[in-house]
């Protein structure tokens, strides 16, 4: 009995050992354009912006969240990790029947596994009236 014992916990720290690989908390280095000029644009249009994410680090680039300032803006990002080296998408929505006329800038926040965490890029454009 004393020998199952003794050998099952050997084989459990020997299986933890060979999860080497699995490193959590790194911290890794994103380049992104800030700043999105739609220009003018007529009320009721949907503005797409298209933030192009680049992954200048040296550990995977993880997006956890990517949330508008309003609820006239959504946002959908890339789920998997993105590799050292190469670059995704953030595209963000804004749909101007929401928003005022005039020049307006929405902001999206990207979290992700950086330092600063938060990023923010604007979305700038002037709604004008039909």
């Amino acid at each position: 009995m004393r020998f199952l014992l003794f050998f099952s916990i050997i084989i459990i720290i020997i299986s933890c050992n060979n999860n080497l690989d699995i490193q959590v908390g790194n911290k890794t280095i994103m380049k992104v354009d800030s700043l999105f000029n739609a220009g003018k644009i007529i009320k009721g249009e949907m503005i797409t912006a298209k933030f192009k994410i680049e992954n200048i680090g040296d550990y995977p680039l993880v997006i956890g969240e990517v949330k508008g300032s309003c609820s006239c803006t959504v946002a959908e990002y890339p789920e998997n990790p993105i590799n050292p080296g190469d670059s995704g998408y953030v595209l963000a929505y804004i749909n101007t029947e929401k928003t005022g006329a005039g020049i307006i800038n929405k902001s999206v926040r990207i979290v992700a596994n950086t330092n600063p965490s938060i990023n923010k890029v604007i979305i700038k454009a002037n709604v004008i009236k039909r």
